[in-house]
């Protein structure tokens, strides 16, 4: 993970968005919340965005075309976000995203593909279901 001290302007303030939103956003929803902050056209923000993910510190929910802030530190890890594996719980209901770090299933996965010549750089899955406070409302709905 790159220090945050090395972050141009552009890619603090997407950062400090993401992190401050704890949801996943897309460029759009960023660049709204940046444009007072001197980020007024979408390649300014796909810059910072490809720069954060590089350095480890954003990861990108590919089905939702959104970027979540890393909720992990990744200390010593400098090649986090290409061969750990990320897993993200995305719920159907409220669009929460949850990261979790699968590092075993990276190792799996690859000894798999391994077997075919296939070189794995990097791992995403995406969950896809309900939260545990969706869950409760549905039930109470149930009632």
């Amino acid at each position: 993970m790159t220090d945050r001290s090395e972050l141009t302007a552009n890619q603090l303030a997407v950062l400090k968005t993401l992190e401050k939103s704890g949801r996943a956003m897309t460029a759009y929803d960023i660049l709204d919340d940046v444009r007072d902050k001197g980020i007024r056209a979408p390649v300014q923000v796909y810059r910072a965005l490809e720069r954060l993910m590089e350095g480890g510190h954003v990861h990108r929910i590919e089905s939702m075309n959104a970027f979540i802030a890393c909720a992990h530190g990744h200390e010593g890890d400098q090649d986090h976000g290409h061969s750990e594996a990320v897993a993200f719980a995305i719920c159907d209901d409220c669009g929460d995203v949850s990261e979790i770090p699968v590092p075993r299933a990276a190792k799996t996965i690859g000894a798999i593909t391994g077997e075919s010549g296939f070189v794995t750089e990097r791992t995403v899955v995406e969950l896809r279901g309900h939260c545990a406070p969706c869950q409760g409302r549905q039930g109470e709905r149930a009632k």
